[in-house]
This record gives C-alpha cells, sequence and structure tokens, in this order.
C-alpha cells in the first residue's frame, strides 16, 4: 500500500464467473391508475402497467421492473428475459424493506416516476424511455425511520464470485455473525470492500455477456469523508447483494447528515462497465427538475469552488480537498502538477475546507459557496510546521500520511481479518536500520496480541545528551486503545487520555480510518543509554480498560512513528 500509486483514485470493473439463466418473462395487464398522467399499457414499449400488486414498468429497451404498491420494493428486475431480483426469498429495498408505504406513479413524456413515502421517509424510482437504468433517490428527513442503505438483492448462480469483499460458502463465524474463514483460513465478510468511497464510481458483476451494477450517488448527504469504507456488495449460497450505503455507522467519524441523497443507478449492460455518463462527476439529470422529487436541488441552485493551487505540497503523495458542514460533504482531487482543484454542483452553504496529504489533514480553512457561482480561491499555502513529515527526524518509522501504508499487514487489512492465513505474524520486534524495520513493524497493535512490541535504535552521544520528543501518530482505535511507552525500563511515561475515535468495530471490518491523532512523549536525556554501542529500547504497550480479547481487545492502527531529532 505504500507509494503515491497505490493510492491515487481508482475506478475498478469486477469481471466474475459465468451466468446459469433463470427466465421470468414479466406480463403486464392494462389498468387505470390515478396520477398526474396516465401511463401507457403498451407491453412493447415505453411505459408501465399495473398487475394488481405490483406497477409494472417496461423502459422500452430490454428491462422491466416491478414495485410493490404497498411497499415499495423492487420485486422483479427482468433484463433480456432473465429474473435478476431475488435472494433467500427477499426483495430489493431500502435497509431491510420499508413495510406498509404510500406507493403512487406518474409518467411525464419519456419518464415514468414511482414515489414511495413512509412516514418522514420518501424514496423514489425513475425509468427513462429507451434506457436500461433505473435512477433512484432517497430521502431520510430524520432519525424516525431507518434508512441507512439500499441493496438489490440477486438470484443465486447469475453470478459467480469468490472476491475478497464477498461472502464465502461457508457457516464458520470467526467474528460475530459477520465474518467468516474458509477451510484455507482465508476470511471473508460483506465489510470487506478494499475501497474508499473516492476510489470507485460503481461496484456490481458481469458475466461478459450480461452486466449488473449499482452506480453510486455523489454522498453529499452520507457521512465519513472520501475516505470512508463500507459493505459494497456480498455473495453467498442464497445469492447476492450490491449496496448503496447511504449511512453507516461502522466506524463513523460524523454524525448521520439527513436529506435526500441521489440519483444512485441500478444499470445493466451487455457485459461491459456501466456508461461513464453515470457517474457522478458527469451525471446530469435536467429532466428530473420538474418531477416534484423532495429536497431536490438542480443544478441552477448550487454552486462551485475551484482553487487555482496549492503550495507546500510533497509531491510524492496524491491530495484531496473536502468539503464538510452539517448538511453535506463533497471532495475533489489536487492536480499533481500544481495543486489545481475544482468541486462542482454543491449545495449552497459555509463549509470547512480540509485539504489532505494521502488521508491525513494538513490545511484547514472556511469557504462560503454560493447558487449559481463559482468561488475562487486564491493558491492555498501548506505551512510547513502541519505537516509532521517536516519536522527533522533520528529516525522514521512508516510515513506521515494519515494511513498504516507500509506497515506489516497493511494492504490485507482493507479485505481481511487479523486472523487471516494470509497475515504475517502479528507479534516481533524491530532494529531501527536494519533496512525492513517499517515492513517488520505491524499496522495494529491490540492490549491482547502484540502489545509490549519492541523497537532498538542507537542513538550518538550527542543525541543521548539530549531530551527529544517521540511521536506515534494514530489512524483510528477500537475501545480506547492508545499507547504507552517505555523506555530502556528506566523511563515511562503517563497514561495518555483517548482521543475521539468511533466506537464500533474498526480493525477487523477492514477499516484503519477513524480519526488521525498524534500522540506526543517527551523523554528525558536520563532515560537514554550513554553507551553508543548499545541499543536504546522502545516498549510500545496498548492500554485500556475496555474491550474484551483477542483482536476485539482494545487496539489502535498505527500512521507513523518517530524520535524527532
Amino acid at each position: 500500500m505504500s507509494g503515491s500509486a497505490s493510492r491515487a483514485v481508482r475506478r475498478r470493473t469486477f469481471v466474475l464467473g459465468s451466468a446459469a439463466s433463470a427466465a421470468s418473462a414479466a406480463s403486464a395487464a392494462s389498468a387505470a391508475l390515478a396520477g398526474p398522467l396516465a401511463g401507457s399499457a403498451s407491453a412493447a414499449g415505453f411505459g408501465w402497467s399495473d398487475d394488481g400488486s405490483n406497477y409494472v414498468v417496461d423502459t422500452g429497451a430490454s428491462l422491466v421492473f416491478k414495485v410493490g404498491k404497498t411497499n415499495g420494493d423492487l420485486t422483479s428486475l427482468v433484463y433480456k428475459g432473465t429474473e435478476y431480483q431475488g435472494y433467500g426469498g427477499k426483495n430489493s429495498h431500502i435497509e431491510s424493506g420499508l413495510g406498509a408505504s404510500t406507493v403512487t406513479l406518474k409518467q411525464s413524456g419519456s419518464t415514468i416516476l414511482i414515489s414511495v413515502a413512509h412516514g418522514t421517509l420518501r424514496h423514489y424510482y425513475a425509468a427513462r424511455s429507451g434506457e436500461n437504468n433505473i435512477y433512484l433517490w432517497t430521502n431520510k428527513a430524520d432519525s424516525s425511520v431507518t434508512a441507512t442503505r439500499y441493496i438489490v438483492r440477486v438470484k443465486a448462480g447469475l453470478f459467480l464470485n469468490d472476491e475478497p469483499d464477498s461472502y464465502t460458502y461457508t457457516t464458520s463465524a470467526v467474528e460475530a455473525s459477520d465474518v467468516f474463514a474458509k477451510s484455507d483460513g482465508q476470511t471473508r465478510s460483506k465489510h470487506y470492500a478494499r475501497r474508499r468511497v473516492i476510489d470507485y464510481d460503481y461496484i456490481g458483476w458481469t458475466t461478459g455477456s450480461a452486466g449488473l451494477w449499482i452506480v453510486r450517488s455523489n454522498h453529499e448527504k452520507a457521512s465519513g469523508g472520501p475516505f470512508y469504507r463500507s459493505l459494497l456488495r456480498h455473495q453467498s449460497a442464497d445469492g447476492g447483494g450490491l449496496y448503496e450505503i447511504l449511512y453507516y455507522g461502522e466506524n463513523q467519524t460524523e454524525s448521520e447528515r439527513f436529506g435526500l441523497q441521489g440519483p444512485y443507478v441500478i444499470t445493466f449492460t451487455d457485459g461491459g462497465a456501466p456508461s461513464s455518463a453515470l457517474y457522478h462527476g458527469t451525471l446530469t439529470t435536467p429532466w428530473a427538475d420538474s418531477l416534484g422529487i423532495l429536497g431536490y436541488v438542480p443544478d441552477g441552485g448550487r454552486g462551485r469552488l475551484a482553487g487555482v493551487g496549492i503550495t507546500g505540497r510533497d509531491t510524492a503523495y496524491p491530495y484531496t480537498v473536502g468539503l464538510a458542514n452539517a448538511a453535506a460533504q463533497y471532495w475533489g482531487s489536487a492536480r499533481s502538477s500544481d495543486g489545481y482543484f475544482s468541486v462542482d454542483r454543491i449545495l449552497p452553504g459555509v463549509y470547512t475546507l480540509t485539504v489532505y496529504k494521502g488521508e491525513l489533514a494538513v490545511y484547514s480553512t472556511q469557504v462560503t459557496v454560493s447558487a449559481g457561482a463559482t468561488t475562487t480561491l486564491n493558491t492555498i499555502t501548506i505551512p510547513s510546521s502541519n505537516d509532521p513529515a517536516n519536522a527533522g527526524a533520528i529516525w522514521r518509522l512508516g510515513s506521515w500520511d494519515g494511513t498504516p501504508s507500509g506497515f506489516k499487514n497493511a494492504d490485507l487489512m482493507t479485505y481481511a481479518h487479523p486472523s487471516d492465513a494470509r497475515a504475517a505474524a502479528w507479534t516481533g520486534n524491530v532494529v531501527i536500520g536494519s533496512g525492513s524495520e517499517t515492513s517488520a513493524f505491524p499496522c495494529y497493535l491490540w492490549k491482547d496480541v502484540n502489545s509490549g512490541l519492541l523497537v532498538y535504535f542507537r542513538l550518538t552521544a550527542a543525541q543521548a545528551a539530549a531530551a527529544h520528543t517521540l511521536r506515534i501518530g494514530v489512524t483510528t482505535a477500537y475501545a480506547n486503545g492508545r499507547p504507552q511507552i517505555t523506555v530502556n525500563d528506566a523511563w515511562t511515561s503517563a497514561i495518555p487520555s483517548p482521543p475521539t475515535q468511533p466506537s464500533t468495530r474498526s480493525l477487523t471490518v477492514g477499516s484503519y480510518r477513524g480519526n488521525n491523532h498524534t500522540f506526543s512523549y517527551s523523554v528525558p536525556a536520563s532515560a537514554w543509554r550513554t553507551d553508543t554501542s548499545q541499543y536504546n529500547v522502545l516498549r510500545i504497550d496498548v492500554v485500556s480498560g475496555s474491550g474484551t480479547t483477542g483482536h476485539l481487545s482494545a487496539g489502535t492502527a498505527i500512521d507513523a512513528i518517530d524520535l524527532l531529532a
């Protein structure tokens, strides 16, 4: 996971398996429906009908889908005669299904909109003539309704999948009821998504001749920022699931935002990737401006932010500019050559702008975005002191980039459990100057697994004669785990106060992303060994009064460790 290339924004297509067809034709009967405009009853072309239990929408292309009239579930998803909907006898829906809802339909020219009302929540499906797409919006107004995801449930056997971010056909649970182990010791979980939100535009499956995808929204009403990881899809014996996560509490760093999220898109292809015209960065929906979607803000009611450049960057790393307030979040990548950035379609408001080196915040300011206007920022200069890597160090483990990049097992932990057979031993001490000290140091430390890890290093006579600051940067913590240090068994630091971190699982569900924090320890000169031929020994213990055992004991993820000159 080291190097700038591995941290760059990526888009991926996942080519998996072959399909076993399960033909199921959707028949539609002509029916009258109250609404602003009457629908077409023609099953051969674009239009809709009512089969008594569902609204049946024919896109006029190769897609026919049904929405339940009493609950707003997606009950059928037929592409080129094959029924894809159906996983464990469940429909596709918001969360685990809304239950009793008011469902209405209207057709406006070449657009059909189905609206679902459930308490204060509003959900929408839209179809466009000649497209194999379903556009979705979800407006959660408050916490009275649980709605944190939309899940497309796909029949078993249509797509084969043994990707690391998926369930496998096993019942051997290693943690809770959502992390499993195969017979070879490899672990699987729906949590293991590998990718941060900034890394993907779509997720799904393809057989080479048919592809089913969810194209994500811009996540402006989601939480966690551009580097948040969450479940994206899974495959089990019962079938598969594709997710658009609207809010997820696991390892969450922000409060839930409310309001309209979308559009996100369920799309079918002939095997290839979704059309780039559907991506959140390019998708425009002027056809939806007048549909009456609650909370919908057209492009004319949004603004843009542009920055002419960022100086003071370390060009070995990608830089990201994030915007956030209580109502919305956005981000954009800074151009590697000069730091230019642009973020479009922003809701009006005052935002905290944060510049990230990798995933480490190194600059922050306030900006105001107005509807129909571009806010232009002059060159941002990152003060040298804002980047901890600029401080002179006697030695350093890792890189100050807000991630555990380069440490032992760091790559694996975004798609596997720490107990996975592929993981190198979590124990083992390191020697500064060995050339492999960073890769030998574990990315995670736990009270019950590898607390008490030792770091050996030598100092010159001049260095040993002075006090020094030792810093440990962390990216998240579980159960208030934080490091306490001891030097040469002669000096032990005080137990530091725990920084604010997510309260849920993190290190075992594929995410190191919490709140970056730096612990600083002032080590007196009296702690060092004056014999320069001898190693000084640093012991790092994880302390906390909470947590349980093993990999669920108190723990923390490491960003970097250094001893300042």
